[in-house]
């Protein structure tokens, strides 16, 4: 068990260390429009699917639709 403390598992910290280190350096070789960061506007498809789903399910994904948000049965009261 001491070999495995005083050799193996500190050359397997060093070893993923430098994986690691060639892996971030790789970008410098990158084209540089592959070395840029990513797009962050959302691309819309042209044929947008519209799925209908379950009214349980559609709560949950769109959140509450506004006149149930003001009835009585979703209003919260402090007391």
């Amino acid at each position: 068990m001491a070999i495995f403390r005083q050799y193996v598992l500190p050359f397997a910290i060093v070893f993923v260390f430098f994986v690691a280190l060639v892996a971030v350096s790789a970008r410098i070789f990158l084209p540089s429009d592959m070395a840029a960061p990513a797009p962050i506007e959302e691309i819309n498809s042209p044929q947008k699917a519209n799925v209908q789903l379950p009214p349980g399910l559609s709560m949950l994904v769109k959140g509450i639709p506004d006149d149930l948000a003001l009835s009585d049965q979703f209003r919260m009261t402090i007391n």
